[in-house]
């Protein structure tokens, strides 16, 4: 049997697809309720507003609107934290200006990678004893 800690409360609970205890997945259904209840009535509401009003942390916001239980596409003030930089968005993970910061760091490390792995001409003349041993 797969038995595993639950990560929110520390029960022991049997696996499942959620990996919460079963408590906990009843009190998270609730919170999500709770939220869509709160944005029904106030749509022009913004994500700190949400949590403040219905105590429920921005980390699960955040989870609700990823997963697509929440939906911001009638909710025009509703934005969630960039995952690097804390930047408030409205879809993806990240925010532009981290985005294309982390395109310019993998074309860099590609490009060191390239060069590092091409082989490296000697000097004119110059004999190297590996080069012997290699023909």
């Amino acid at each position: 049997m797969n038995v595993d800690n639950c990560p929110r409360c520390g029960r022991l609970y049997v696996k499942n697809l959620m990996n919460l205890c079963q408590p906990c997945i009843k009190e998270l259904e609730h919170e999500y309720e709770i939220c869509v209840d709160y944005l029904r009535k106030n749509r022009g509401t913004n994500i700190q507003e949400l949590s403040d009003a219905t105590d429920i942390s921005i980390k699960e916001i955040t989870r609700f609107i990823r997963e697509g239980r929440i939906s911001i596409a009638n909710a025009p003030n509703m934005m969630y934290p960039c995952e690097v930089c804390g930047t408030l968005i409205r879809e993806g993970h990240m925010c532009d200006s981290c985005r294309s910061r982390l395109t310019k760091d993998l074309a860099n490390a590609a490009k060191d990678s390239a060069d590092s792995k091409a082989p490296k001409k000697a000097p004119d003349g110059a004999y190297r004893a590996v080069d012997k041993f290699r023909n």
